[in-house]
Protein backbone atom coordinates (compact mmCIF):
# COMPACT_ATOMS: atom_id res chain seq x y z
CA UNK A 1 0.00 0.00 0.00
CA UNK A 2 1.67 3.34 -0.93
CA UNK A 3 1.94 5.47 2.31
CA UNK A 4 -0.13 8.89 0.95
CA UNK A 5 -3.05 6.18 0.88
CA UNK A 6 -2.52 4.24 3.89
CA UNK A 7 -2.35 8.02 5.70
CA UNK A 8 -5.50 8.96 4.11
CA UNK A 9 -7.07 6.11 5.66
CA UNK A 10 -5.49 6.61 8.71
CA UNK A 11 -6.63 10.15 8.66
CA UNK A 12 -10.59 8.92 8.09
CA UNK A 13 -9.67 6.27 11.33
CA UNK A 14 -8.58 9.31 13.44
CA UNK A 15 -12.01 11.31 12.37
CA UNK A 16 -13.89 8.05 13.64
CA UNK A 17 -12.68 8.26 16.63
CA UNK A 18 -13.86 12.15 17.16
CA UNK A 19 -16.63 11.25 16.26
CA UNK A 20 -16.77 8.19 19.02
CA UNK A 21 -16.21 10.16 22.16
CA UNK A 22 -15.22 7.62 24.34
CA UNK A 23 -12.63 6.30 21.77
CA UNK A 24 -11.40 9.92 21.13
CA UNK A 25 -10.85 10.13 25.26
CA UNK A 26 -9.06 6.57 25.84
CA UNK A 27 -6.88 7.77 22.54
CA UNK A 28 -6.24 11.19 24.14
CA UNK A 29 -5.59 9.14 27.83
CA UNK A 30 -3.46 6.23 26.16
CA UNK A 31 -1.20 8.88 23.94
CA UNK A 32 -1.41 11.09 26.44
CA UNK A 33 -1.90 14.01 23.84
CA UNK A 34 -4.47 16.96 24.72
CA UNK A 35 -7.01 17.99 21.43
CA UNK A 36 -4.60 21.13 20.57
CA UNK A 37 -1.76 18.56 20.52
CA UNK A 38 -4.10 16.44 18.80
CA UNK A 39 -5.40 19.18 16.01
CA UNK A 40 -1.69 20.24 15.23
CA UNK A 41 -0.32 16.78 14.57
CA UNK A 42 -2.93 15.33 12.87
CA UNK A 43 -1.06 15.16 9.57
CA UNK A 44 2.23 13.37 11.34
CA UNK A 45 2.20 10.00 10.44
CA UNK A 46 4.29 8.72 13.24
CA UNK A 47 0.68 10.02 15.32
CA UNK A 48 -1.13 8.09 12.44
CA UNK A 49 0.57 5.06 13.28
CA UNK A 50 -0.62 5.60 16.71
CA UNK A 51 -3.81 5.78 15.50
CA UNK A 52 -3.93 2.90 13.36
CA UNK A 53 -2.61 0.94 16.65
CA UNK A 54 -5.10 1.90 18.57
CA UNK A 55 -8.12 1.18 16.06
CA UNK A 56 -6.74 -1.92 15.64
CA UNK A 57 -6.47 -3.00 19.55
CA UNK A 58 -10.19 -2.08 20.18
CA UNK A 59 -12.64 -5.19 18.17
CA UNK A 60 -15.49 -2.67 18.50
CA UNK A 61 -13.95 0.42 17.23
CA UNK A 62 -12.15 -1.27 14.41
CA UNK A 63 -15.44 -3.13 13.20
CA UNK A 64 -17.32 -0.02 13.51
CA UNK A 65 -14.47 1.48 11.18
CA UNK A 66 -14.52 -0.81 8.56
CA UNK A 67 -18.42 -1.32 8.11
CA UNK A 68 -18.61 2.55 7.77
CA UNK A 69 -15.74 2.80 5.42
CA UNK A 70 -16.08 -0.42 4.04
CA UNK A 71 -12.83 -1.78 4.72
CA UNK A 72 -11.90 -5.29 5.73
CA UNK A 73 -9.23 -6.28 8.36
CA UNK A 74 -6.02 -7.20 6.11
CA UNK A 75 -6.60 -3.62 4.54
CA UNK A 76 -6.61 -1.84 8.21
CA UNK A 77 -2.69 -4.05 8.55
CA UNK A 78 -2.05 -3.12 5.34
CA UNK A 79 -2.19 0.76 6.36
CA UNK A 80 -0.95 0.21 9.84
CA UNK A 81 2.77 -1.65 8.09
CA UNK A 82 2.98 1.19 5.98
CA UNK A 83 2.97 3.54 8.14
CA UNK A 84 6.22 4.59 10.42
CA UNK A 85 7.08 2.55 13.51
CA UNK A 86 5.44 -1.33 11.46
CA UNK A 87 7.80 -4.32 12.75
CA UNK A 88 9.26 -5.43 9.65
CA UNK A 89 7.70 -9.06 9.34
Amino acid sequence: MQRSAAETIALKALAHLAADGDGLVRFLSLSGLDLDDLRARADNPELLAGVMEFLLSDEGLCAGFMAAKELDSPTLHAVRRALPGAADT
